[in-house]
């Protein structure tokens, strides 16, 4: 593949963006391509070079590149109208009704811009309405580039995982393992008067995408409810993914008193949103005390392309497509390892996939779940599977990005440029798609 273009723009964006991107997960090596245009399930480079979208935005594009008329529609009308208003509109009313109706524990909605702002908004309410300081987190887990959830260490001895972060934030933030139900009863054991939430992912999408164990979610409801905590679920990732208009707390069958969205409710443009119990959510300003506020939330064309798309959702069996390419294609990976690296872990569920380079592994894949790991108590590799984002960072992540991301792109297919970002299936994928990926996987493999 030619990549004279994207070379010439990199060295452009060198001179104006700090490391030539505008987020960092979206740095490879040598130097990224640059994406000319979208098309269906696909990406055209600057040099016209075609591949297989996984990537899909980081999750956002559930429906692919090119939207359909209805979407199309409704985002020029509402673009041609104005931009925005400084002003409730019909639209934002009416995607948070949408919701309210399908996620279970969803009374009422805040909308803001981003992933980021609803975990932010949302440690904030649960603080505010608790009048507590300390929230939990797991080890791994990922909740937007936040003061109080960037932070490493175990339980109490934690510390800013960055710089800039003053120590104060991390005092007052816990982390456990995932998947760890001693850890977070000890946690509670010591601290539970002070902690105003648990703050995770259903599943964890950053980091590899790890499934819960059977039971764990419960305990830390069970925890939450004595302990007078409220249980956070951040489905920025999850959210209208997995568990389809439910989500994943309605997969799981779990109710969580908060729940923060981005990605897919947004259609593709910039969203986030804080949804919960409404005698929890009307805690904030104006109907409450904790301050919350933003010129752009609520902006008339993401409430519509959220809106229209989540519809499309519902009325074109989007999820049945995506979640049997997704089926489709971890069991073809699953194929694919068994031959040529079984000690490799298939991991994802619904429209969510990858492989994980684990070492040093059984050489069988024998009674292995089929479509990726479901941690069962029953499988032969139960465990030898990542239990949390510790497991995962031990595989070989930098064989990943220095060997295998490189030869996936030059067979045309676009991944997530590091071992432990999720990569997405969107309804324009078809299965010749799926079949010309894991051809390229075995190649790469």
């Amino acid at each position: 593949m030619n990549h004279e273009q994207s070379r010439a723009l990199y060295d452009r964006a060198l001179s104006v963006l700090p490391g030539g991107v505008n987020s960092s997960v979206r740095a490879t090596r040598p130097y990224p391509f640059f994406v000319e245009k979208g098309d269906g399930g696909h990406v055209i480079d600057a040099d016209g070079n075609r591949y297989i979208d996984f990537v899909m935005g980081y999750g956002p594009l559930l429906l692919g590149h090119s939207l359909p008329e209805q979407i199309q529609s409704a985002i020029q009308q509402h673009a041609a109208e104005g931009p925005m208003y400084g002003a409730p509109t019909e639209v934002e009313v009416e995607l948070a009704e949408f919701v309210t109706r399908h996620v279970p524990s969803v009374e009422m909605l805040r909308f803001v811009n981003s992933g980021t702002e609803a975990t932010v908004s949302a440690v904030r309410l649960a603080r505010g309405y608790t009048g507590r300081d300390k929230i939990v987190v797991m080890q791994g887990g990922y909740h937007g580039a936040q003061e109080s959830t960037l932070v490493e260490g175990e339980g109490d001895h934690t510390a800013p995982s960055s710089p800039g972060i003053p120590e104060s934030f991390a005092e007052h933030t816990l982390t456990v393992p995932f998947n760890d139900e001693d850890a977070t009863r000890e946690v509670f054991e010591e601290h539970g008067d002070d902690i105003a939430a648990v703050l995770t992912e259903p599943i964890l999408g950053n980091y590899g995408i790890v499934h819960p164990v059977e039971g764990y979610h419960d305990t830390l409801r069970e925890l939450c409810d004595d302990h007078g905590s409220l249980l956070i679920f951040d489905e920025v990732i999850t959210g209208f993914r997995v568990g389809g208009l439910q989500c994943a707390q309605g997969a799981f069958d779990i109710d969580p008193d908060i729940t923060t969205f981005g990605k897919i409710v947004g259609g593709g443009f910039p969203v986030g949103a804080i949804g919960g119990k409404s005698e929890i959510i009307e805690q904030f300003t104006p109907a409450g005390d904790v301050f919350q506020s933003g010129t752009f939330s609520g902006h008339p064309v993401t409430m519509a392309a959220g809106l229209e798309t989540l519809r499309y959702a519902a009325e074109h069996d989007v999820y049945e497509h995506v979640n049997e390419l997704g089926d489709r294609l971890r069991s073809g990976l699953q194929d694919i390892l068994r031959d040529q690296a079984p000690e490799y872990t298939v991991v994802g569920r619904d429209s969510m996939f990858k492989v994980i380079f684990t070492r040093d592994g059984p050489d069988s894949l024998e009674g292995h779940c089929e479509a990726g790991c479901r941690q069962r108590e029953s499988c032969p590799r139960f465990e030898y599977c990542p239990k949390n984002g510790a497991d995962v960072k031990q595989a070989e992540t930098e064989r990943w990005e220095r060997l295998f991301w490189p030869a996936m792109k030059d067979q045309g297919v676009f991944l997530t440029a590091n071992q432990f970002e999720s990569q997405f299936i969107c309804d324009a994928h078809t299965g010749e798609d799926i079949e010309n990926a894991l051809e390229a996987y075995k190649e790469a493999i």
